[in-house]
């Protein structure tokens, strides 16, 4: 019996446990950008707002895609619970500081799964990781991006919405 349960799953429980913890990190940043685009949304920022529902929905579609990819291998994946997510932020610019620190934890979250499936020798693991860790480069690059916009036109006067009207320009020239 013993023998037939190690033919059911082809992954080791570390990095099993590793990847269950990335499937909680990526829900809580889809919760995370849903609560900064319902902020957003009340502070009159329409683009932002619908910036970060796209991001939120970007980052359920990787809980998911990690989450199948856990099953697929004959691990058990488990569903998150979240907790702690701000429902108020401090300035426009803020929502954006917070995204970009929040990309940059996730891109050291991947890295360091990378690490440990190649130290493992988990090399279908280690490759499945790679289109993670190319797509926190666009992330990050995005972010990083928007954040210029703040030092460029500043946030006085009109300022705000019209970082918010170059938002589409910035978010959509890369897709």
């Amino acid at each position: 019996m013993k023998d037939l349960l190690k033919l059911k799953t082809s992954i080791s429980e570390e990095i099993e446990n590793i990847l269950n913890a990335q499937v909680k990190i990526e829900a809580h940043s889809s919760a995370l950008y849903l609560a900064m685009s319902a902020w957003c949304d009340d502070q009159g920022l329409d683009n932002a707002a619908d910036f970060f529902a796209k991001q939120s929905d970007e980052e359920r579609t990787h809980m998911l895609k990690i989450f199948k990819y856990i099953s697929d291998r004959g691990g058990r994946a488990i569903s998150p619970e979240i907790t702690n997510v701000p429902v108020d932020f401090e300035s426009f610019r803020g929502v954006f500081e917070q995204t970009l620190e929040q990309e940059m934890f996730v891109t050291e979250q991947f890295n360091k799964i990378a690490d440990k499936c190649f130290k493992a020798k988990d090399f279908v693991t280690f490759n499945f990781i790679q289109w993670f860790l190319e797509e926190q480069v666009e992330e990050e690059y995005v972010a990083r991006r928007i954040l210029e916009l703040f030092d460029v036109i500043g946030e006085e006067g009109t300022g705000r919405w019209e970082i918010d009207r170059h938002l589409v320009k910035v978010t959509f020239d890369g897709e």
